[in-house]
């Protein structure tokens, strides 16, 4: 609950002999004694709970926050400009609530508030919603994901009448998939999985004999089941699409299997999978359709795949090439590699562009080591079927391989294409068609955008989480604060994890005017699990610690080796916090860890000296 200006007032109401009234009431008392000038307040009484209800049934239905529609207790509490001597309707600022939240209100304006000076509130134009509107919801949320499954049931946890709409459009392969968008279905969940049984994979091979398991420890493709791993993750999937739906029903969300098309800025036209049509009003939108992966724009692009197709595979992949430097091509090029399948990566011109150079430089150089081939500045040029149903690639040097299964993972696009944003005067980027705006709001005031489509936003699923709880927030109980998206933790799981949180290296120096302006504290180590296993010793784990030189606060922390995600999520929280490097090495380590190496950090890249941990 925001604190209170010097020119409000805090309204509270109830019946005379009601005691949850005289309760808060005496506690709003005391407060505006003690701090007169912070705020007033303004109690209006009545002398039966007859009466009381009387005029509650009228004066709630005035509030925008829909929890004051349903609320018929006493006290009632809300915050006005002005000092009214009966309530006036036209002059609400902010609805408090009952006797708990009045209580709470109260408890929170004399809590200690660090860093609360430094917490964002916005003011978002005026979108037009009424709670006497007409339509058939309050919200209807274009994108059945992570993010607009978020949004959909914070909103509904206020009162709100919201729908969802999910429609999933065939890849050019013809996948399809269910409720949940790209992260549960053809991105993170099925990643990860595939990930592990690689780590797996790896663990057998490297470190079963020097741990004394004994048995096979070889591995190759032979050994490897493609078919059983894939029925298994995808059933773990449609596990989770039929728990989203039911978690739509719990939660009073319509669900719509349809696609959406704006007409207008209150109506959509929906269609079915039979080709139906209707039209649905709502007084609010949120567009959460993330994206899908960019296409590959040479002769015969058609025949790759992307990430949209790569994790329900029926076929064995094969010798499968992955063109692109992104995450996604890493990333699936080193489970595939792991898993004993020959894997070629065409890069164009640099790993992970917007990463950290010097992590990404050894991420590649892992890979390289560890069965990933790399074809260094070429893009294809030509793909053509050849025999035994084979691809045949063609680069841009005019060499030319054969490969199984191509898989293209050069970027994505906002899946706005189709949205009819031009009759509501909403205008996309022209690179990635995504839609511009302030604190989610588009330049259609009632319609809102977050997560992979909107400009300038990472393409993270708990970063469309976050968005759409605050934006739900906002729009349906009062809050004032945004979405903060900085300082947001993210992990690469290649084949050696990567996790980071704040400022690249070359984004610090950048920031600071050169490289004087930073201090980079690093070192290189062996994981105490890697220790008896020789052929890890190829390899050592890396950590990297960014500090601004003359505050000494801590710009960005990055770590690559093992349970990468585990380990940076806590760094995180204190990275929120506006952690300092001596922050940093006040904090006593959990031994033997690798997350101890970051919090037992000496050497700087400035003083030369060999960054190399050893012994215990």
């Amino acid at each position: 609950m925001s604190s209170t200006a010097a020119s409000q007032v805090v309204n509270i109401a109830g019946w005379s002999t009601c005691g949850f009234y005289r309760r808060a009431e005496g506690v709003l008392s005391s407060l505006s004694i003690l701090f007169p000038t912070r705020f007033r307040i303004a109690s209006h009484e009545f002398e039966t709970r007859a009466e009381y209800r009387q005029w509650i049934g009228g004066f709630r239905s005035t509030f925008a926050d829909i929890r004051a529609h349903n609320h018929a207790s006493s006290p009632f509490c809300w915050i006005s400009s002005d000092m009214n001597q009966t309530p006036n309707p036209n002059d609400i600022v902010e609805f408090i609530g009952g006797h708990d939240d009045t209580i709470a209100f109260c408890r929170d304006l004399l809590s200690p508030r660090e860093g609360e000076d430094s917490k964002p509130h916005v003011s978002m134009i005026d979108d037009g919603h009424s709670p006497q509107h007409a339509y058939d919801y309050d919200l209807v949320i274009i994108g059945g994901g992570s993010g607009g499954l978020a949004c959909s049931k914070e909103a509904a946890s206020f009162g709100a009448k919201v729908a969802v709409l999910d429609f999933v459009k065939p890849s050019p392969r013809g996948t399809v998939w269910g409720l949940g968008g790209t992260c549960v279905n053809v991105g993170c969940i099925p990643k990860k999985l595939m990930h592990y049984a690689a780590l797996v994979q790896e663990s057998i091979t490297y470190d079963a004999e020097p741990f004394g398991i004994i048995g096979k420890s070889t591995f190759s493709r032979n050994s490897h089941s493609w078919e059983v791993m894939r029925e298994n993750v995808q059933n773990y999937i449609h596990g989770l699409n039929f728990k989203y739906r039911v978690n739509l029903r719990e939660n009073n969300v319509t669900y719509l299997n349809q696609l959406g098309k704006f007409l207008d800025s209150h109506t959509l036209e929906v269609t079915d999978k039979k080709g139906i049509r209707s039209t649905i009003k709502s007084s609010r939108f949120v567009v959460a359709v993330g994206g899908r992966p960019t296409s590959l724009d040479c002769e015969g692009g058609e025949l790759a795949i992307s990430s949209d197709d790569i994790f329900s595979l029926t076929d064995e992949p094969g010798k499968v090439l992955c063109v692109g430097a992104s995450y996604i091509s890493l990333e699936c090029a080193g489970f595939l590699a792991g898993l004993g399948r020959d894997v070629t990566v065409a890069v164009r011109s640099i790993l992970l562009r917007g990463f950290d150079r010097e992590c990404a430089d050894k991420i590649g150089a892992y890979m390289a080591d560890h069965g990933v081939k790399f074809r260094r500045e070429v893009v294809p040029k030509k793909l053509e079927k050849v025999l035994d149903n084979k691809i045949k690639v063609t680069f841009s040097d005019n060499t030319e391989e054969e490969f199984d299964t191509v898989v293209v993972a050069i970027g994505r696009t906002a899946d706005t294409k189709n949205l009819g944003l031009e009759s509501v005067n909403i205008e996309v980027e022209r690179s990635n068609a995504k839609i511009p705006a302030n604190y989610e709001q588009t330049s259609c005031p009632n319609i809102y955008v977050i997560g992979d489509c909107m400009k300038g936003c990472p393409e993270l699923t708990p970063v469309a989480i976050e968005a759409g709880l605050a934006l739900a927030r906002r729009l349906f109980n009062g809050s004032k604060v945004p979405m903060d998206y900085k300082n947001v933790c993210t992990t690469v799981f290649t084949p050696i994890e990567y996790g980071c949180v704040g400022l690249s290296e070359e984004e610090a120096i950048e920031a600071l005017g050169g490289e004087d302006g930073i201090d980079v504290y690093h070192k290189s180590f062996y994981p105490l699990e890697w220790t008896l296993s020789y052929p890890r010793q190829d390899h050592q784990a890396f950590t990297k610690v960014i500090v601004n030189k003359s505050s000494q606060k801590v710009l960005g922390i990055h770590y690559l080796g093992p349970h990468a995600g585990e380990i940076m999520q806590g760094y995180g929280v204190a990275m929120k916090k506006g952690i300092t490097f001596q922050n940093l090495i006040d904090t006593v380590g959990i031994h033997p860890t690798c997350s101890e190496e970051i919090v037992t950090l000496k050497v700087t890249k400035r003083s030369g000296l060999d960054a190399t941990a050893g012994g215990c």
